[in-house]
């Protein structure tokens, strides 16, 4: 008797080691568009020694399908070469609210950013993580304290992502 429970038992395992490895090898790996997609902005302001705002923690979702995000410091040759829209690949657009409406507004410094390269190694390519950058939020030339930013970001096969925007921010100035 104790026998018989015992290759139950056994076949029962073996059946049950068996469906987890089918399970495990027949999952489809994550599929995503080669266009990279960004979903989901936020901004954590950093407190400042001063009292005032004066940088911000932006972060975003994205997803990539063939994983050619990010550039190397070597990424200099045209398209990437400085002067070139491509010399970045993370586009960052600065608003301000001024009466009501959201105002585009040049720094004296550029926000936009290289991102390092992050391709995954292996076969599947596909790739989907969260970025973060931290920013200067205040403008001290200006009185305004609602300020919000446009992100995109693009591929090395020059592949622009959606451009998203974050909720307000209220900077403290003072």
């Amino acid at each position: 008797m104790y026998a018989k429970m015992k290759t139950k038992s056994n076949i029962l395992f073996i059946i049950l080691f068996v469906s987890v490895i089918l399970c495990i090898s027949c999952k489809e790996k994550e599929k995503y568009p080669v266009i990279p997609f960004i979903e989901n902005p936020s901004l954590t302001k950093t407190p400042g020694t001063s009292g005032i705002d004066e940088k911000g923690i932006l972060k975003f979702s994205f997803t990539d399908g063939d994983g050619d995000i990010g550039l190397a410091e070597s990424d200099t040759l045209p398209p990437f070469n400085p002067g070139s829209i491509f010399y970045y690949d993370l586009f960052i657009t600065y608003y301000e609210k001024q009466h009501g409406q959201y105002v585009p507004v040049i720094l004296p410094m550029t926000s936009n950013s290289r991102i390092p390269v992050i391709t995954p190694n292996g076969e599947n390519k596909s790739i989907k993580g969260d970025i973060e950058v931290e920013l200067f939020i205040n403008n001290y030339m200006s009185n305004y304290d609602t300020i919000a930013f446009d992100v995109s970001i693009a591929d090395r096969a020059l592949n622009v992502s959606n451009t998203i925007r974050t909720p307000d921010i209220i900077v403290k100035k003072h």
